[in-house]
């Protein structure tokens, strides 16, 4: 019967190996089972119990601004050494990953791996920055711990230099906010917010500063707020969903109503606590006609229900948050001679329109 090859995938019979500069291979002792590193530039004469089972194979090279990742490092000492064991085998950081950039091309010792080949670095431009992900404890440049779960930015400009601890989520560019605009950021979790303001997980702000800006790790952008031009026949009628001190240092209360004009601001946004309900078109009366409010805004700012105050024109205004006009706008009525009017008085009042004025 042929006898049987026995050989594993990759080992060779062949006797002498011719290994060029800047190459390796591995030889395993079937008498120790212990598989060993040969570099060039050498000639390299199998012993009777020896098997190589990788043939010569070039060294990994990373040329300037590139890396590449290796899976079970070898263990080195404080010179750089690589470490054997009793057996005469190297010694091996299972499990564990090595980011290794430019140097001398380096052999894969037995039982190495290549995880990530040699990979140009990536280079963050400006207003932009990657999101990573702590996957293990560490302590980084600036002893500062970092708590696996934990995510940071690595801001441009910049070479963002891998490591095993962090790993790459995503990548982030800066907002323009441009004039008569703002964006709205929501806090994710407790954070510092770039102007060193205490953020507690689920807090809402606006930020209205011209320029770009580049949310934090813990901040996310809610939306994009544009401006609403106000002018003397346009107002914007709001409403407080929170007591706070608006632009204008005016405290509102949660549920208070009330009309923003230009003689207020030229350009509004509101704030987080507010919410437009609509844009409110002024009145305007020619001197033939006249209106009646219904629940008008007394003095103090406070609707008095129930009243109704008389408006003469010529005259323009803005109806505020709970007014209504009773019949819309009326025309005055024009008597001429021998003509008249009769009235009738839907609730007691004083007539100060006869001299001297009368009870109705």
């Amino acid at each position: 019967m042929p006898s049987q090859d026995r050989r594993m995938p990759g080992q060779s019979d062949a006797s002498v190996f011719r290994i060029p500069p800047y190459h390796y291979l591995h030889v395993l002792d079937q008498t120790t089972n212990v598989t060993r590193l040969e570099t060039g530039p050498q000639t390299f004469v199998r012993k009777d119990n020896e098997v190589v089972l990788l043939s010569p194979e070039r060294m990994v090279t990373v040329p300037p601004r590139h890396y590449c990742v290796v899976l079970n490092p070898v263990l080195r000492d404080e010179n750089n050494q690589v470490l054997i064991d009793n057996l005469g085998q190297v010694r091996l950081q299972h499990a564990e990953d090595e980011v290794r950039l430019q140097q001398e091309p380096f052999p894969l010792y037995p039982g190495e791996e290549l995880k990530v080949k040699v990979t140009l670095l990536a280079v963050v431009s400006a207003l932009a920055a990657l999101r990573l992900n702590v996957t293990r404890d560490f302590t980084d440049e600036n002893n500062q711990e970092r708590k696996a779960g934990d995510q940071l930015l690595f801001e441009g400009p910049g070479t963002y230099v891998p490591r095993k601890e962090v790993e790459v989520v995503g990548q982030h560019k800066a907002i323009v906010i441009k004039p008569n605009t703002a964006i709205k950021l929501r806090a994710t979790r407790e954070t510092v917010d770039r102007n060193g303001k205490n953020r507690v997980a689920g807090e809402e702000w606006m930020l209205k500063k011209n320029g770009a800006y580049l949310p934090g790790v813990y901040e996310e952008v809610v939306e994009s707020c544009t401006a609403t031009f106000l002018t003397d026949k346009v107002a914007v009628h709001v409403t407080a969903t929170q007591s706070f001190t608006d632009e204008t240092g005016k405290q509102r209360k949660s549920g208070e109503e009330y009309l923003i004009t230009v003689n207020e601001m030229e350009t509004f946004i509101p704030d987080v606590f507010e919410q437009v309900v609509g844009k409110v078109n002024i009145t305007t009366l020619t001197n033939r006609q006249y209106c009646i409010i219904v629940n008008p805004i007394g003095e103090n700012g406070k609707p008095q229900l129930g009243a109704k105050k008389l408006i003469k024109g010529e005259k323009s205004f803005f109806l505020q948050p709970g007014e209504l006009l009773e019949n819309g706008i009326q025309d005055v009525f024009i008597l001429g001679d021998n003509e008249g009017v009769v009235l009738r008085a839907q609730e007691a009042f004083k007539d100060q329109f006869v001299t001297p004025p009368v009870d109705r």
